[in-house]
């Protein structure tokens, strides 16, 4: 049996809240500034392509939008350039300089190709890019390379990831989990802890784009995996993405922890594995303060643009508000429709709606309309029961 993890002076709060009103600034923008890239990644939600497309939003339209982002004001959201590839792009270095002349500090996530090289990553700093993102999806070539269609790319990615850091960028380490790799996530932890990394962003798969061919995790699985995330977060700077009911767990963890009860009487076998791994490691260490989860969601401090110029909530959420080569990409942010209905929990179906934690969580509303079609049912890859956690008062006190 795991012992409880008490709580420590160090860990003031168990999330953290965004500062502005994130119905009218977002917190982060990604922009997808083209789909074309040289790999053929099984969970690709972009379903990247060889070729850039007709439409891609121009250099000069690529400028209007970075003003947009650095008029919501100072400080100015996180801008994210993603893609595909956004090396596919001959502008890549003129948009770094120009969005960093506007007050931004642009970072890139580019794909593991041939164009990731220490001369490409050090102009890229010199561009002025803040940080980049690199993709590891498993502990070893196999794993991670089958899963991105070539061979090498695994190699290329710890390269890439050493002279990105020697080059002055932030490197920060993305992991898609799915049934592939559940089994190497302890070897992908070490990796991050060994290497050093900003963050570790761990995503949960959205069954859209060509993720839509792969197996599913179960509610359990996924719960068993937030609970070693939380596990790791004093030895790794870890955070998820379309995984929000980790910010329930969160809660819930230092609950138990300040009645010094035990949390894993609950979970399954896949949890008691991969915290014996990563212990077996020295994972699981008071080494550092926990980076609390940050309060964000689709339409909700978050925001997405496509390489069309189509706005949504988020990149796995195919339901578009706009476009900014009609409409201001602040004036869609702040009064669409769907951004507005997105930031009312009351909205929510379903378990979702019956949750004392939908403020602070709500669900990916990506994996809801990819399983559903409807953007506001249950999260299907949750297990919790609303009304089910025991100390309901404690609770009201935390959030």
């Amino acid at each position: 049996m795991t012992a409880p993890l008490r709580g420590t002076s160090r860990e003031a709060r168990p999330l953290r809240r965004v500062r502005r009103d994130v119905a009218a600034v977002p917190f982060i923008v990604i922009w997808e500034a083209t789909r074309a890239c040289p790999l053929a990644c099984l969970h690709c939600r972009a379903e990247a392509v060889p070729g850039r497309h007709p439409r891609e939003l121009t250099t000069e339209e690529a400028y209007r939008l970075m003003e947009q982002v650095a008029a919501f004001g100072s400080p100015a959201p996180l801008f994210v350039i993603t893609g595909g590839d956004p090396f596919e792009r001959p502008d890549l270095f003129d948009l770094i300089r120009y969005g960093r002349a506007r007050g931004l500090a642009p970072a890139v996530s580019p794909s593991a190709t041939p164009a990731l090289t220490p001369a490409n990553l050090a102009r890229l700093h010199e561009a002025g890019a803040a940080a980049i993102s690199l993709s590891l999806d498993g502990a070893a070539a196999p794993v991670h390379d089958a899963f991105r269609g070539y061979d090498g790319v695994f190699t290329r990615t710890l390269d890439a990831w050493r002279a990105a850091r020697e080059a002055g960028l932030k490197v920060q380490i993305n992991t898609t989990v799915t049934r592939h790799n559940l089994t190497d996530l302890p070897g992908i932890a070490r990796l991050v802890r060994d290497e050093g990394a900003l963050l570790w962003s761990v995503f949960f798969l959205v069954p859209t784009g060509r993720g839509r061919a792969l197996p599913e995790l179960s509610p359990a699985q996924v719960e068993d995996v937030l609970h070693v995330l939380y596990d790791l977060g004093t030895t790794i700077p870890v955070k998820t993405t379309e995984a929000h009911h980790f910010r329930r767990i969160a809660v819930q963890r230092r609950i138990l922890a300040e009645r010094g009860l035990d949390h894993a009487d609950t979970l399954g076998p896949l949890y008691r594995d991969l915290r014996r791994r990563c212990e077996e490691d020295g994972l699981i260490e008071e080494q550092r303060t926990r980076r609390p989860p940050i309060d964000v969601n689709a339409g909700r401090g978050f925001v997405f643009v496509s390489h069309t110029g189509t706005v949504h909530p988020s990149g796995f959420l195919p339901v578009g508000a706009g476009s900014v080569r009609e409409r201001s990409l602040i004036d869609i942010y702040r009064s669409a429709p769907l951004f507005a209905a997105l930031r009312d929990p009351d909205r929510l179906g379903g378990r979702c709606g019956a949750c004392e934690f939908r403020t602070i969580c709500g669900g990916s509303r990506s994996r809801a309309y990819a399983c559903t079609g409807d953007v506001f049912a249950e999260e299907p890859w949750c297990a919790y029961q609303p009304g089910s956690f025991p100390y309901q008062d404690d609770l009201a006190r935390q959030m």
